[in-house]
Parts: structure tokens; C-alpha cells; sequence
């Protein structure tokens, strides 16, 4: 078995992984980069001065007519992205001369998930107007403007959750009292049918690889993170190897494929307590394309909800029971819930968060690669909580 510095990796070896796990092209490009950059510097402090030079950079090419930032601050929140909110004054495209609140989204040196911007962009500007998101303004694919690659949107109003609620970190285990089950419920149901009903092949998704009907969609999604754990896990742990043989070897075709969050849960999505209204879906940057069952899953799984007043029901997303969620997506998207098809994406679901919180997070910590080093230590601690999941899951299939 050759012994590989994941720290300092070969070139060979790095196109040796391209080779052994075929993926996505946008994908592909992205993984790659970060292992080629990974033996240099870990992530140091941006000044914020920086960031402000390298937006002006950026929208200097992506507008036309003059602009002006100001108001330029840190902007908490999220696992993996830093985050600079600004006000931008410029002449916007079908309003005219306006000041509006912005924000720049990039990543650290490397990310708890390594993803593209471009896809992201493609896919907040594609669904403007059909659910609640940010408008998009520029994108710095490769990160020629700024340290990292980056994307600037509109800064939207709201919170990730009502001021009375508790939560763990990342919005995982958020506690939503009953008075607002009802309200945010309906259209956290409805804004995910909205999402999967998208027409594809108009929303110009150029940085994707849509897969056809019928077939075995998942053979790249799977490829994509097993390369990722062998770029940065540091231990061998069969369950996730056997996971990965079971999911390849159980794969069910993709009548229809759809678009995907892939992190459709509370916490990644804002909303203003007046009116209890959703403002702005969050955080596409796992997004794909894929059977509308790997949304459910992730959606339903045991860290994103809580458990109601009786400490028996499960409540998916803290709003509803998994009944009454699947049943209220089927009549919304007029897709139907396959319970065969739905628990092999909680066994998905299942191995890709422990390949992340096992693999990736110890990798870019222990590498001091990102600004959230502590909060990457926490999440790998509640890893192996997944992973029992995990287990649980494969044996009540055996």
C-alpha cells in the first residue's frame, strides 16, 4: 500500500485519484485545486481592507458604470465560508442608481466542504424569483480578484431562527416552539417542492453534469466523496468502506432527476419574525443534480430536528412529524415518496456526513486551513454520533 504525505501530496498521486474517481467536471476542477494548493500556507487572518480591494477588483470587471462600497464589517455565521457585509451604491439593472446591502461569500484556504462558487451563483441566480433567495451580482470563479474564490449577492433580512429558540452549532438541533411550527412549517415544505419542480434545462446550469432519467445517478456524487475521504481522512474505518460498497452495489435508477439543495434543513435558511416569512434559502453550495429522495433524506435525518413536547414524536426540521413532512411534500411537488428509494438516501445521508465530519474536518483543523478550526473540532466529535446512525441504518437493510 503506498504511503501518502495528505499534507504535502504528490502530484501523481493527485492525478491518480482524478483517474480512480470520475466526477462532475466543476467538480473535478474544484477538488483538484484544493489538493494542489494544499502544501501551501493554512488559513491567517484577511484584513478586511483586503477584502475590500478585492471586491472593488471584482465588480470592476462584472458591472458596468461606477460603484462605490462602504459600510464594509465582518458577517458572523456558518461553518465554512467567511463572509464580509457591505453596502454597494450602483446603478442595478432594471431599478437604477441605489444603495443596497451586500455581502461577499468566500472561502478559507480550505473549506468543510470544498465546492464550487460558480455553482452556487449558477444556481441562486436560476431560482430568483421562483423561491426566496439573495439577488446575485458578481462571482470570482478562481479566485483571481480575491485571496479565495468568492461570490457577491444581496444581503437579505431575517434570522435562522426565532429569538426564543435554543440550537447547537450550524443551526443543528434547533429548537422551534409550537407557535411558530405552523407558521415557517408550510413553506419550508413548499419552497422545497419549488426547488425540485425547477425546469433544468432552462436554468442554465452550465457548471453541471445533469445525469439522464433512468439511470444510476448517484455514481458521481459516490465517486465525489470517496475521493474526499481519501484526500483527507487519516484513519481507515470500514463502516464507511462498506457504506460505500452498499450504496454502489444498491443504487436505484433516477426516474426524473431534479435539482438538489443537498443542505435543505433550519439554520440555512432566513426569515423575519414580524411576519414570519421566509426571506432567503441559504447555502447551495452542496447542491447537484439527483433523485428528489436525497433532499427528503438529508431534510428528515435525526440532526437537523428535534424531538416534540412528548419526547416520542420526531420533528423533521423542529416543524413536523416524517408523516406528516413526506405527506406534505407529495401533495406541494406532486413527486412521490418511495420508502425503499427513501432509506437508501438515509444510508446516503448517513455516509456523507461521516466522511465529512471524520475525514475533512479533521484534515483542515489539524492543518489550521480554515478560520473555524475550534467549531471543525466540535463537528468531527459529533461525527462518530452519524456514524453510529450509519450503522444502525446498514443493519436494519442486512
Amino acid at each position: 500500500m503506498q504511503i501518502v504525505d495528505k499534507n504535502n501530496p504528490p502530484a501523481e498521486w493527485i492525478e491518480a485519484l482524478r483517474k480512480r474517481y470520475p466526477c462532475e467536471a466543476e467538480v473535478d476542477r474544484t477538488l483538484t485545486r484544493k489538493m494542489y494548493r494544499r502544501a501551501g500556507p493554512g488559513y491567517t487572518p484577511v484584513p478586511l481592507e483586503t477584502l475590500i480591494k478585492g471586491t472593488e477588483s471584482l465588480l470592476r470587471a462584472e458591472l458596468k458604470g461606477d460603484f462605490e462600497i462602504s459600510d464594509a464589517r465582518w458577517l458572523s455565521g456558518g461553518a465554512s465560508k467567511l463572509q464580509m457585509a457591505f453596502s454597494l451604491t450602483w446603478n442595478r439593472p432594471g431599478t437604477g442608481r441605489e444603495k443596497a446591502p451586500m455581502v461577499l461569500r468566500m472561502e478559507p484556504a480550505e473549506s468543510i466542504v470544498e465546492t464550487s462558487r460558480l455553482r452556487e451563483f449558477q444556481l441562486i441566480k436560476a431560482f430568483d424569483g421562483i423561491v426566496p433567495v439573495p439577488p446575485v451580482v458578481a462571482v470570482d470563479v478562481n479566485g483571481d480578484h480575491l485571496p479565495y474564490p468568492a461570490m457577491v449577492y444581496g444581503f437579505a433580512q431575517g434570522v435562522t431562527k426565532p429569538s426564543n429558540s435554543t440550537s447547537k452549532t450550524t443551526g443543528m438541533g434547533t429548537y422551534i416552539a409550537p407557535e411558530w411550527r405552523a407558521k415557517l412549517g408550510p413553506q419550508f415544505v413548499d419552497c422545497l417542492a419549488k426547488i425540485h419542480n425547477r425546469n433544468i434545462p432552462s436554468a442554465g446550469l452550465t457548471a453541471f453534469d445533469p445525469p439522464q432519467p433512468g439511470t444510476l445517478c448517484q455514481e458521481l456524487a459516490l465517486n465525489m466523496w470517496e475521493r474526499i475521504w481519501e484526500e483527507d481522512s487519516d484513519e481507515d474505518i470500514p463502516l464507511l468502506r462498506l457504506a460505500n460498497v452498499w450504496l454502489r452495489e444498491n443504487a436505484p435508477p433516477c426516474a426524473k432527476p431534479v435539482i438538489l439543495h443537498c443542505d435543505y434543513r433550519m439554520g440555512n435558511f432566513l426569515f423575519t419574525e414580524h411576519d414570519a416569512k421566509i426571506t432567503a434559502i441559504l447555502d447551495w453550495e452542496m447542491a447537484r443534480l439527483g433523485d428528489h429522495h436525497h433532499d427528503l433524506a438529508w431534510t428528515s435525518a435525526n440532526s437537523y430536528g428535534h424531538y416534540a413536547e412528548d419526547n416520542k414524536t420526531f420533528l423533521v426540521g423542529g416543524f413536523m412529524s416524517r408523516p406528516e413532512f413526506f405527506d406534505a411534500y407529495q401533495k406541494a411537488s406532486g413527486n412521490t415518496v418511495d420508502p425503499k428509494t427513501l432509506y437508501y438516501y438515509k444510508v446516503y445521508t448517513a455516509y456523507v456526513q461521516g466522511v465529512i465530519s471524520v475525514s475533512t474536518t479533521y484534515r483542515i483543523a489539524r492543518n489550521g486551513k480554515t478560520h473555524q478550526d475550534v467549531l471543525q473540532a466540535w463537528i468531527m466529535g459529533y461525527g462518530y454520533k452519524m456514524m453510529d446512525d450509519l450503522r444502525v441504518l446498514l443493519e436494519q437493510g442486512a
